[in-house]
């Protein structure tokens, strides 16, 4: 009787091929339409409700889209004057910046709740006059960049800047400075989620009000639920 021949395995370095998830393919039809159409440095995107119709897809995902290209620095989304592109890159370069980034953003997370979570108590514990004054003024840009319809990336930005600065720890400043763009990254991704801003506004209220109160356990708990909460984004939803 002839033995069976054994199966051979297939090498370790096949792997299974991942279908382009959806705000992959849009940024791909965005990239094509900047190159075909021969925009420049300065000129405009269609309307975000013009761009679904043509693609045929939600507002919410050319949103996403829009964003992903805003994070890789390709385009500005500006209030009330849409989105002005600031570089024509390669879309082979885009495309693989997007997944590196993609890949990182669980990591950033993870870095923000260790660092930020700290920072926030030492802040209840150690925060002076002018810190506090930092903080409030930077709860008061991120108010009005979010009543005129703004993102707040900027507020958003000083808040957790005047949080770290009031902590008063150069090792933890300085490992926050570290990973800052990669957090500013995950920021504009974040605040773009709709009601993100608001939603964010409020949280930045709580941790405020207990560094204020010297509550260093209530300021740290603060912080998580805020870091947990900004941590829902569509790009991590997406698998």
């Amino acid at each position: 009787m002839t033995p069976r021949a054994t199966p051979r395995r297939a090498p370790s370095s096949l792997q299974p091929v991942s279908r382009p998830r959806l705000y992959e393919q849009l940024v791909e039809r965005l990239l094509d339409y900047i190159h075909s159409e021969r925009l420049k440095v300065g000129d405009r995107l269609p309307a975000e409700r013009e761009l679904a119709t043509q693609l045929g897809v939600s507002r919410a995902s050319v949103s996403q889209a829009l964003v992903a290209l805003e994070v890789q620095g390709v385009i500005d989304v500006r209030h009330g004057d849409g989105a002005v592109i600031l570089d024509v890159p390669a879309e082979r370069q885009i495309l693989a910046a997007l997944r590196a980034r993609r890949n990182r953003l669980r990591e950033v997370i993870e870095a923000r709740e260790a660092l930020e979570v700290k920072l926030a108590a030492l802040a209840a514990e150690r925060r002076t006059p002018q810190d506090l004054e930092a903080i409030d003024d930077a709860l008061g840009k991120m108010t009005g960049e979010v009543a005129q319809g703004d993102r707040g990336v900027t507020g958003d930005e000083h808040f957790h800047a005047a949080v770290t600065a009031a902590a008063h720890s150069g090792l933890l400043a300085g490992l926050m400075t570290e990973i800052a763009e990669l957090i500013r990254e995950s920021r504009i991704e974040s605040l773009a989620q709709p009601g993100r801003p608001e939603q964010s506004l409020r949280a930045h209220r709580k941790v405020a009000d207990a560094i204020q109160g010297g509550d260093a356990q209530a300021a740290a708990a603060a912080m998580a639920a805020h870091i947990a909460a900004v941590s829902d984004t569509a790009l991590l939803r997406e698998g």
